[in-house]
């Protein structure tokens, strides 16, 4: 038997995912696997498993059916905490928070020919008619994508809750209305906003970083810049089923720090302009606690908690 003190795995990990394969949180978790395993950093299995629906609620019940189960994790978001506060889901506090690895930030785009010339010109137009310019929102009021525009907006006093938001399945669906010229602005991802640009398919206006990103969007001005004191970032963690004990969460903040330093990880890291920002479980948890406290202020000032 295994003493306590010295938990490890003793069947295949399972990584759990609330998207389909080839989304955000799934290509976090199969880079994950490539690492652990091609490494030897653990010596079993490990397994993606998407659980689709009802926004992340089916992964999260899904997880927690594994009770003190620490070859059970799931890759987390700032959505755990949005759909709760919004009334659609479970709340963080029913899990076990793991390790903090990533934020992600948003860059906010226009069509080559829209009117709209800047970051600056855009809070302007909506200050002037709230319902004069729409937002393609992917994939639910009140995340990180709507959090981008609303964020500003609200710096510069502009009522929130009265914005033209259009609500999307799929980022590629919000982005194909703006193209048709359905909606006027639609943020997306830093590492999407570099594709799109590099086609020549949108003009970019404001980043949502605390300081200019790199690289191919180093010209584009931060909203801090401009003059709108936010930011908003999209964080990824792992957490485990409720119940885990001191050795499991211990266990994997070992590995997954060591995974963190893997080149491998790193590349991905820089390719797809993410910000390396690894916590420990205490200090995760002490992040969400921090975050979910202010995201009720917003998702209020938005008309959306329940």
């Amino acid at each position: 038997m295994t003493n306590a003190a010295d938990w490890k795995p003793e069947k295949a990990v399972e990584i759990v995912v609330n998207t389909p394969p080839g989304n955000g949180p799934d290509r976090t978790a199969r880079v994950m696997q490539s690492i652990l395993q091609d490494k030897k950093y653990i010596d079993v299995p490990v397994v993606v498993s998407n659980k689709l629906g009802g926004g992340g609620v089916v992964a999260y019940a899904y997880l927690n059916t594994r009770p003190g189960d620490g070859h059970t994790l799931m890759i987390a978001s700032k959505a755990l905490l949005t759909n709760h506060i919004a009334g659609r889901g479970p709340s963080y506090t029913e899990y076990t928070p793991v390790a903090h690895l990533f934020g992600e930030y948003m860059v906010i785009t226009v069509k080559p020919d829209s009117p709209i010339q800047s970051g600056k010109d855009l809070v302007a137009r909506v200050k002037k008619n709230p319902s004069g310019v729409s937002f393609g929102i992917a994939t639910s009021l009140g995340n990180p994508i709507h959090q981008s525009i609303a964020a500003p907006l609200r710096a510069e006093g502009v009522d929130i809750k009265s914005l033209k938001n259009v609500i999307f399945n799929a980022g590629s669906a919000s982005l194909a209305a703006m193209m048709g010229g359905h909606v006027d602005v639609v943020p997306v991802t830093a590492a999407l906003a570099v594709q799109l640009a590099a086609a020549g398919q949108v003009r970019l206006l404001a980043a949502t970083s605390p300081q200019r990103l790199t690289g191919a969007l180093a010209e584009v001005p931060t909203w801090r810049e401009l003059g709108y004191d936010t930011v908003v970032s999209q964080w990824r963690g792992v957490v485990g089923p409720k119940g885990m004990s001191g050795a499991q969460v211990a266990y994997w903040e070992r590995i997954l720090k060591r995974m963190t330093e893997a080149d491998e990880w790193r590349q991905d890291i820089e390719k797809n302009f993410w910000s390396a920002e690894f916590m420990n479980a205490r200090e995760m948890r002490q992040a969400m606690d921090k975050d979910n406290a202010s995201l009720k202020v917003f998702l209020n000032d938005l008309g959306l908690v329940k």
